[in-house]
């Protein structure tokens, strides 16, 4: 198939399910109201609760929600061919995805910015709001390693790729010192400043690896496991107008940019996707690259391409305390989503425009890799292109970096390929470490929200400043000791999996707010249609992944996880049936409900 169709296709869906679908829900569903004053206004601090341009909070949340999942799930996914992880991507993006986070960003922005524990609490009691609590802390720390690990793997020893990164903090500094102090509203002016310091930023980047510069920026993997939980301790403290928000807005102007650019480079190579439609692998029961099935684990393995839980973090984290109209909410809250599902796509094509041999040598150990008889095509070639042995070279992010500097190559010259593949690998770590930094802070909020409700009630104000360090020293180091001595091949498929999870637990609460609020109850059906989907698709991968995976390995500390995981689960999901039946009974008498937006009203 040529990859040019695949992208046709692709931007035709999530363009005209942007238009139509995303429409229904923010006026028919949720019915968004335009003159409502937004929690960033009512509330606002200065710190964390801010209006913000929409555009400004666009950049932010898809920055913020766009880590490793949409490039390095589609890419491990495509062991399983092609077709699987298209079908996937576009149908779970447009009628999972986008619809947990916008309904999720929809609850938060009503409930006056709160998290996804204190909404459980609200509308399913105080047991959910407890376990998800549990469970939110829970799934971020591996989360947050989970991501944390590929930026290593893609950074270390890598001196072009640490300069151009660390740039972008002082970089961001200045944007946000601009459009909040300097010249404020001036936000043109800004993203102009801000994007024209980061290119220049990235075309310095050889400069500085062939110079003496380099060995300040020649991070080892130890060096990492120390500098990656400290940045996310700085922006996780740091107010959301001077590091976070400005960080992530001017970042997504490389992200989508580079996209874009692959995109064309798609339209002028016309590369033929040598994966099959539907590869041997996955068949048997399991995968050389990811262990398990084609179903359940394509749904697992892509995350947050198609749907992600911690998406859940985000639109009620800092995102909701930035909205400044609710009718930002269809833009930010379906519309990042959609772009991150196009993202998944270019991720995916361009791991299958290599042959599979090379596909397979990249992603494999050696001895693994030749236990399938598999020849390599291009692969000493590509090395040589490239400057290094890409051989055994686990993880997906050399696979993405690879593919997308081959088919670059194809348009400007094979000689530059060694900086495409330099540039692709900055472009990866650069995509991740915004969802490090908005994590961690969407982490302290959360943990603070937990000890002050059942330790020590100062806590839950975000600004107590006892309180905010204490909250970002624990979440930092929680999941950098997570990260110290990982590798991608161990915290992957748990974080797959808790992450799935967590997209579980937040469409069960996002269907009750819209029994609650929808002028009619079946519209509760946009999000129980892809809940049932994701129970049975998560719990058939949890107990695979415990009696085919960590049980034989005796890792019983990832089997007592799952197992944790799954049992909070189910109480939520007990307590939220019982809640829907007390709402349908109750609407069906004709009995006056309390809900969100009359909640709010009163206020």
């Amino acid at each position: 198939m040529n990859a040019l169709t695949l992208v046709i296709i692709s931007a035709c869906v999530l363009i005209l399910s942007y238009r139509i679908y995303g429409a229904f829900l923010t006026t028919k569903v949720l019915m968004v109201d335009e003159s409502r004053v937004t929690p960033a206004h009512r509330l606002n601090d200065g710190q964390n609760f801010v209006p913000t341009n929409k555009w400004v909070v666009f950049g932010h949340h898809f920055a913020a929600i766009a880590g490793a999942g949409p490039l390095v799930g589609p890419v491990l996914a495509a062991q399983f061919g092609f077709l699987p992880g298209t079908v996937w991507i576009l149908i779970g993006a447009v009628m999972a995805g986008a619809v947990h986070d916008l309904v999720i960003l929809f609850a938060s922005v009503r409930y006056d910015g709160r998290s996804l524990s204190e909404i459980a609490k609200e509308e399913l009691g105080s047991v959910s709001g407890l376990a998800t609590a549990i469970s939110i802390l829970f799934i971020l720390v591996l989360a947050m390693a989970g991501l944390a690990v590929v930026v290593v793997g893609a950074v270390k020893n890598n001196p072009w790729g640490a300069f151009t990164i660390s740039m972008t903090i002082p970089i961001a500094l200045l944007v946000g010192l601009y459009m909040y102090k300097l010249r404020p509203g001036k936000v043109g002016e800004a993203s102009f400043i801000g994007f024209a310091l980061v290119i220049i930023a990235v075309a310095l980047g050889p400069t500085v690896q062939n110079s003496g510069l380099a060995q300040y920026f020649n991070w080892s993997e130890k060096a990492l496991w120390i500098i990656l939980p400290s940045y996310g301790l700085v922006a996780a403290i740091l107010p959301v107008w001077l590091l976070l928000a400005p960080r992530d807005y001017i970042s997504t102007y490389l992200k989508i940019g580079t996209i874009a650019a692959l995109a064309l480079g798609i339209f002028w190579v016309h590369p033929v996707l040598q994966m099959p439609a539907i590869s041997t692998f996955g068949h048997a029961g399991s995968g050389p690259v990811v262990p398990g099935p084609i179903w359940p684990f394509v749904s697992i393995t892509i995350a947050c391409g198609a749907l992600s839980g911690f998406h859940a973090l985000i639109s009620s984290g800092t995102t909701p305390k930035m909205i400044s109209s609710e009718r930002d909410l269809r833009l930010v809250g379906f519309g990042g989503m959609l772009m991150e599902g196009f993202v998944a796509m270019m991720a995916l094509i361009a791991a299958t425009v290599l042959a599979p041999g090379d596909y397979f040598a990249i992603n494999l150990a050696p001895k693994t890799f030749a236990s399938l008889h598999l020849a390599t095509v291009e692969l000493q070639r590509l090395s040589s292109l490239v400057g290094m042995d890409l051989a055994g070279r686990t993880g997906g992010a050399v696979t993405l970096a690879v593919g997308m500097a081959h088919i670059f190559s194809k348009v400007l010259g094979e000689h530059l390929m060694k900086y495409w593949y330099q540039f692709a690998i900055m472009f990866e770590a650069l995509f991740i470490l915004t969802t490090i930094d908005a994590g961690t802070r969407v982490g302290r909020y959360i943990l603070q929200d937990f000890l002050g409700r059942y330790v020590y009630k100062p806590f839950k104000n975000t600004n107590w400043w006892p309180g905010v360090i204490i909250t970002s020293i624990t979440i930092s180091f929680a999941w950098g000791y997570m990260l110290y001595g990982g590798n991608v091949a161990s915290i992957w498929p748990i974080f797959g999996v808790s992450n799935q999870l967590l997209g579980v637990i937040a469409l069960a609460i996002g269907t009750t707010v819209i029994l609650r609020n929808s002028t009619k109850m079946i519209y509760a059906w946009t999000t129980l249609v892809p809940l049932f989907y994701m129970v049975v698709t998560v719990f058939d991968a949890g107990v695979w992944s415990v009696r085919w995976n960590y049980l034989p390995k005796n890792d019983y500390l990832k089997v007592s996880m799952i197992i944790i995981m799954l049992a909070l689960v189910v109480i939520i999901l007990t307590d939220s049936v019982v809640k829907w039946n007390q709402i349908i009974t109750a609407r069906k008498a004709g009995k006056s409900m309390a809900t969100v937006s009359r909640r709010l009203t009163a206020k």
